[in-house]
C-alpha cells in the first residue's frame, strides 16, 4: 500500500504541474479510414499541426489523435519531406523520450529506445523492446529495419507499453510506418530526388492507376546513394557510404464500398560498404612476428575514417515481404479484417571491433530471418462502444553465425584462431486480445482491455573454438579458410514457452470536445530466451538442466501508470499533448558479452543476466503553436512547435557477477542505456505566399543530455549533451504539382556517438579503465584493444526537387 500511495502521490503532484505547464500537442498526420483516399486539405493540416481533426490508428481503430488515451506522436508524410527527413531515425530528434539510431557497426539494423526500454543487441535469441510495424506487419527481427523515407504516408511512434493491442515485445513502445494508398481519381506519377554534399544522389519514383473501378496498381521505386562521410585507409573503401536500390508495390480491389482486398510488397537491396569504427586509443599491442600486430597507428583525426581490413563476407543486406489486407464492413457497425504477411531478410556483416588492419577481434557475421503472421480483428464502432478484438500467430526462424578471429592471441599453440558461435532460433507465438471503450455520455468514458500470449522459443546454440580459420561461410584471413573445431563449448537444444496476460485500463473525461484529460495503467511483456553467446561450459555443471537454467533468461515485465491532457485551444491556434507516466520494470533482461578465458585459451562470452529492477518516471510535453496569421503578406503563417522530455530512469537492483566475490547489487553504479535524461526541440516554421506558390522555411533545434552506451560507465562511448541544427526552405508550386528545396542538415557539424564496442580491462562495479604503468588501458580480448565507436551524420546539406501529376 505504501508504494501504490507513493506513486498516486508522484503523479498527482506531476499532473498538476503538467497542466500548468506549457504544454504540447502531438504531431498530427491526415484522415487514414482504410476507404478513404488522402486529400490536399488533411496533408495540410497533417503539415501545419493546424487542425484537430487528424486520425491515427493507434488504439487498431480510427480515431481522433485528440482522443486518444496514449501518448502518440505522428508525422505525415509531406511534414517528413518540408523537414528533410531520410529515415526513419530521423524523427527521434523532435519526438520526446524516444531514441532510434543505426546499430553499432551495421548500416541497416535499427536500435530504438523508448521511456528508456529496449534493447541494441541484433542476434538471435535476444528480443526487441520496441515494435516496429510496416502497415501493421510486425517485424520480427532489427535487421533491414532502418527504413528510408519514400512512399510513406505517415509514420506514428506509441509511448509506454502496448502489450493489450501490439502483443509481445513492444514493452516500451511501438512505430509504425504506415505506406501511401492509391489514389482512385486516375492516374498519378510522382517523381522526387535529393542531390547534395558527400556524393548524395537520391532519387524516388512512384506511379499509380486505376485498372478499372475495381482495380488499382501503384508500384515505387527508390535508388538512394552517397559516398560516404570518410574512408577506409587500409583498404581505400568509402566509410558511412550508402548503395541502396529499394521497391514497393501494391494492388487494391475494391468490389464495392464495404470491402477493400490490398496486396502489398516491398524489397530492398543494399550493397553499401562495410561500416568501419573509430578507435579511441593508439594500437596496444606490441607483438611482432608473423602473427604479431605491432605498428604506430595513432587515433584518427576524422572520426570517420577507419582502418579496419575486415572485408569478408562481402557486405550485403536484402530483405522484404508481402502482406493481404482484406476488410469488409459486415455491417454499419461492425468491421472485419484480416492481415497475412511473410517476410524475410539476409544480411551479411564483416565488423572489425578493433578497427585495425589485423586480424585480431575482427567479427565476421552472417543473419537470415524469416517470418509468418496471421491477424484477425473485428472492429466495433458505435454510439456507445468502440473496440477492436483479434487473434494473432506468429511462426518465425532466425538464424545466426559469427566468428570472432583472434589470430593474433595464440599463434603457435592455435594458429588462425578463432571463437565460433552458431544459433538458430524458432518462435512460435498466439494471442488473443480485445479492447473496448464504453462511452458513458459525451464527457466520460472508460477503455478496458487485455491480451493473453503464449510465446514459445526453441533454440540451437553452437559454439566452438577452431584452427586454422572459421566456421564454413565464414572462411578465414591471412591464407586460412575453413576452420578445423577443436573445442566444443556449447551443444545446446532447449525450449522454453512463456505465458502473459497484459491488460490495459484507462478513464477519459472530456469536459468539452477541445480537452482530454485521462489517466491509464497498461502492462508490457517480453519473452524470455536463451543466451547465444553463453558458453555451456561454465555452467555449474554439465548435466541438462543446470546447462539449460545456465543460458536461459527469463521473461521481464513492465506495469506503467500514465496521466496525460490533451487539448486545442483558443480557436485550435494551440495543439498540445501532456503526458506523466511512472514504469515499474522487472526482471530486466540485459544483453552483454565480454572476454573470457575457456581451457587457457581466449574466447567471447554471453553475459546475458536478469539483472533485477527498474523505474522509469517522466514527463512528455509536446505544442504546435500558431503564432501568427497575414503578418507579413495576406495568406502567411507563423507557427512554433516544441517536445520536451524528462525521464528519470535508475535500477533498484541489478545483480551481477564479480569474480571471487560472487552476486553483488552494483544498481548506484548502474544506468539505464541510451536513455538521455532531457530531450528538447523546438522549430519554426513560417509559410507565405511567393512565386505563385507557397514558399515554407522552417528550423528545428534539438537537444539530448547525457547518455551511456552500456548500463555500466564507459569513458570514451558516453555521449555527453549535445544540440542539433536542421534547416529546410521548400516551394510548392499550387496543388504541389512541383516543388524546389534546400536542406540542411547537423549544421553544426556536431560529433556524438551513436554505439561502439568496448573490451577493456575495467573496474566490474564502477566501469573505471583499469591503466597500466603507461597510463594505457589493458586489452582483455585480443591484443590491439577494442575500443571503437561510431557516429551520427556529420553535417549534410541537399537540394530536393519534386514533380507530381
Amino acid at each position: 500500500m505504501r508504494v501504490i500511495s507513493a506513486r498516486a502521490a508522484w503523479l498527482g503532484t506531476v499532473a498538476a504541474a503538467a497542466l500548468f505547464a506549457t504544454p504540447a500537442a502531438a504531431a498530427e498526420t491526415q484522415n487514414t479510414q482504410p476507404a478513404t483516399q488522402p486529400n490536399a486539405e488533411t496533408q495540410g493540416q497533417a503539415a501545419t499541426g493546424s487542425d484537430q481533426t487528424i486520425v491515427v490508428t493507434a488504439r487498431r481503430r480510427n480515431e481522433l489523435l485528440l482522443d486518444v488515451p496514449v501518448a502518440v506522436s505522428a508525422y505525415s508524410g509531406e511534414q517528413l519531406d518540408r523537414q528533410g527527413a531520410l529515415t526513419i531515425t530521423d524523427v527521434a530528434k523532435t519526438t520526446p523520450n524516444v531514441t532510434l539510431k543505426v546499430s553499432r557497426g551495421t548500416n541497416s539494423t535499427l536500435t530504438p529506445f523508448i521511456r528508456g526500454i529496449g534493447q541494441q543487441d541484433p542476434v538471435a535469441g535476444f528480443e526487441q523492446g520496441v515494435g516496429v510495424y510496416i502497415d501493421d506487419v510486425y517485424l520480427n527481427r532489427p535487421q533491414a529495419a532502418v527504413l528510408d523515407i519514400y512512399d510513406v504516408e505517415r509514420i506514428e511512434v506509441l509511448r509506454g507499453p502496448q502489450g493489450t493491442l501490439y502483443g509481445r515485445n513492444t514493452i516500451g513502445g511501438a512505430i509504425k510506418y504506415v505506406t501511401k494508398r492509391i489514389p482512385t481519381d486516375g492516374p498519378h506519377l510522382s517523381m522526387r530526388t535529393n542531390i547534395g554534399t558527400y556524393g548524395q544522389t537520391d532519387l524516388t519514383v512512384s506511379a499509380s492507376s486505376p485498372i478499372t473501378k475495381e482495380f488499382l496498381v501503384g508500384v515505387a521505386a527508390a535508388r538512394l546513394k552517397n559516398n560516404g562521410f570518410g574512408k577506409n585507409l587500409t583498404n581505400g573503401l568509402r566509410n558511412y557510404n550508402k548503395d541502396i536500390w529499394a521497391t514497393r508495390g501494391s494492388i487494391e480491389f475494391i468490389p464495392t464500398d464495404a470491402i477493400l482486398v490490398r496486396l502489398t510488397g516491398d524489397y530492398i537491396w543494399d550493397d553499401s560498404n562495410p561500416k568501419g569504427g573509430h578507435r579511441f586509443y593508439p594500437n596496444l599491442c606490441t607483438t611482432v612476428g608473423a602473427f604479431g600486430c605491432a605498428g604506430n597507428y595513432p587515433v584518427l583525426s576524422n572520426v570517420y575514417d577507419t582502418r579496419g581490413n575486415l572485408n569478408d563476407p562481402v557486405q550485403r543486406v536484402r530483405a522484404g515481404g508481402a502482406a493481404l489486407h482484406i476488410e469488409a464492413d459486415l455491417n454499419d457497425w461492425l468491421k472485419f479484417r484480416s492481415i497475412t504477411a511473410y517476410r524475410k531478410d539476409s544480411g551479411y556483416t564483416p565488423i572489425d571491433f578493433d578497427a585495425l588492419p589485423f586480424a585480431d577481434t575482427d567479427v565476421p557475421a552472417i543473419y537470415k530471418n524469416h517470418q509468418t503472421s496471421q491477424e484477425f480483428q473485428l472492429v466495433i464502432d458505435n454510439k456507445k462502444i468502440q473496440g477492436v478484438a483479434g487473434f494473432y500467430y506468429l511462426k518465425a526462424r532466425a538464424f545466426d553465425e559469427f566468428d570472432v578471429r583472434l589470430y593474433t592471441s595464440l599463434p603457435v599453440a592455435a594458429p588462425g584462431l578463432t571463437a565460433s558461435t552458431e544459433g538458430d532460433v524458432h518462435t512460435k507465438t498466439w494471442a488473443a486480445f480485445a479492447d473496448f471503450t464504453y462511452n458513458f455520455s459525451p464527457q466520460w468514458a472508460v477503455s478496458l482491455g487485455g491480451r493473453f500470449t503464449n510465446d514459445k522459443r526453441s533454440s540451437f546454440i553452437l559454439a566452438q573454438n577452431r584452427v586454422l580459420g572459421g566456421q564454413p561461410d565464414l572462411g578465414g584471413a591471412f591464407g586460412f579458410g575453413v576452420g578445423i573445431p577443436y573445442l566444443t563449448v556449447t551443444n545446446f537444444t532447449g525450449s522454453r514457452t512463456d505465458k502473459a496476460f497484459t491488460p490495459r485500463a484507462s478513464i477519459n473525461f472530456k469536459p468539452n470536445p477541445n480537452n482530454n484529460i485521462y489517466i491509464s495503467y497498461s502492462r508490457g511483456f517480453k519473452g524470455g530466451g536463451f543466451d547465444p553467446r553463453g558458453k555451456a561450459s561454465q555452467a555449474p555443471s554439465q548435466s541438462y538442466q543446470d546447462i539449460w537454467n545456465f543460458l536461459t533468461f527469463k521473461p521481464e515485465k513492465v506495469d506503467s501508470y500514465e496521466a496525460g491532457w490533451k487539448a486545442a485551444l483558443f480557436d485550435h491556434r494551440l495543439q498540445l499533448a501532456t503526458a506523466i507516466f511512472d514504469a515499474e520494470y522487472k526482471d530486466v533482461q540485459v544483453p552483454g558479452s565480454a572476454a573470457c578465458t575457456i581451457n587457457g585459451q581466449p574466447n567471447f562470452c554471453g553475459t546475458t543476466t536478469n539483472a533485477g529492477k527498474a523505474r522509469m518516471r517522466g514527463v512528455e510535453i509536446e505544442a504546435n503553436a500558431r503564432l501568427a496569421q497575414n503578418l507579413a503578406t495576406p495568406g502567411d503563417r507563423f507557427n512554433l512547435a516544441g517536445s520536451l522530455g524528462y525521464l528519470d530512469g535508475k535500477y533498484l537492483t541489478y545483480i551481477t557477477q564479480i569474480p571471487g566475490v560472487g552476486p553483488v547489487d552494483v544498481a548506484k553504479n548502474r544506468r539505464i542505456q541510451n536513455t538521455p535524461k532531457w530531450t528538447l526541440s523546438g522549430t519554426l516554421d513560417y509559410d507565405t505566399p511567393a512565386w505563385g506558390g507557397h514558399l515554407d522555411a522552417n528550423t528545428t533545434v534539438s537537444y539530448r543530455s547525457f547518455s551511456q552506451q552500456f548500463e555500466i560507465a564507459s569513458p570514451f562511448l558516453d555521449q555527453p549533451g549535445y544540440a542539433l541544427w536542421d534547416a529546410n526552405l521548400v516551394w510548392r508550386s499550387p496543388g504541389n504539382r512541383f516543388e524546389l528545396g534546400l536542406h540542411a542538415k547537423n549544421i553544426n557539424n556536431k560529433k556524438y556517438v551513436v554505439g561502439g564496442y568496448s573490451y577493456l580491462a575495467a573496474d566490474p562495479v564502477t566501469g573505471a579503465l583499469i591503466l597500466n604503468g603507461a597510463g594505457m588501458p589493458t586489452p582483455v580480448l585480443g591484443k590491439t584493444g577494442v575500443a571503437t565507436g561510431f557516429y551520427g551524420p556529420p553535417r549534410q546539406v541537399f537540394l530536393s526537387a519534386a514533380v507530381n501529376f
